[in-house]
Order: C-alpha cells, then structure tokens, then sequence
C-alpha cells in the first residue's frame, strides 16, 4: 500500500491509460461502433485516437471522446506516424478484407509497425473484444 495524503492507494489499482487508434473501414463502420458503445466503459479509461469519419460516427453514437485524425487514408498515415514512433499501445483496425481498397499498402504498413513495435492489433471483432476485456482485467499493463 501506498500512503497518500487523502488516505491509502492499492498500487495494484493504478492503471496507465494506453493510447488506442480505432480505424474502420466503411463497412465495417456500424460494427466499431458497437464495439465502442458495449466497451465503453472500458474505453473511457483510456485515450481513444481515430481516423476522422470512423472517430466522428463513434462520437455521435457513444458520447466517448475521441481525438481525430484527417478522414480515410491520410488519417491512417498519420496513425502510422504514431505507431513508427511507438506512441500507440493497441490497435483496433476493424478491415474489409474483401473489397479492394487503394490503401492496401497503408494497411500493410501499419500491421508491419505493430509487429515491429509489439504493438496489439485486432483486425476483426472477435479479436477486439478479446484485447479489450485483457485490457480491463490489467494483461495489457506495460
């Protein structure tokens, strides 16, 4: 325990808020945000990153506070900055592998820098939730 001036800290109970990019492709849209909104009291506890349409829809559907990037795929260069620079904890990257999209090489790019960087990366929403309740439950603490 951790003698504070109010009275005693569990130090076990201290979380660091990690920084999360949330991207969506635009099928994908409807799905982050109802990630978002069941997680969100997960999400909260955390500083929340998105590519602009993605982080707007979210913002209008949960209220949650997000800080946005330009919209599609300049948006996700500039996640990918983030992420060259190792200032992302986790990534939600909710993709259409079935449409053909002009920023495959984007795509590819940022899975590279979370490889590189060991950085958590959920490209579909059985793979989100999963990262996320790790998150709540202290896994993910580093």
């Amino acid at each position: 325990m951790l003698e504070v001036a109010e009275g005693k800290f569990d130090i076990g109970s201290i979380v660091e808020k990690m920084n999360i990019a949330l991207i969506a492709h635009d099928v994908k849209k409807e799905l982050m945000i109802n990630l978002c909104i069941a997680y969100k009291g997960i999400l909260t506890k955390h500083s929340l990153y998105a590519t602009g349409t993605t982080g707007s829809v979210i913002v209008e559907a949960s209220g949650l506070y997000i800080d946005l990037f330009s919209n599609g795929p300049l948006g996700e260069q500039q996640i990918i900055a983030r992420l060259a620079y190792n200032e992302m904890d986790m990534v939600i990257f909710l993709r259409d592998p079935q449409s053909v999209h002009r920023d495959r090489e984007d795509a590819k790019a940022l899975m590279q820098l979370c490889d590189l960087n060991n950085i958590p990366i959920a490209t579909n929403i059985a793979s989100a939730e999963m990262l996320l309740k790790s998150l709540d439950r202290g896994d993910l603490d580093w």
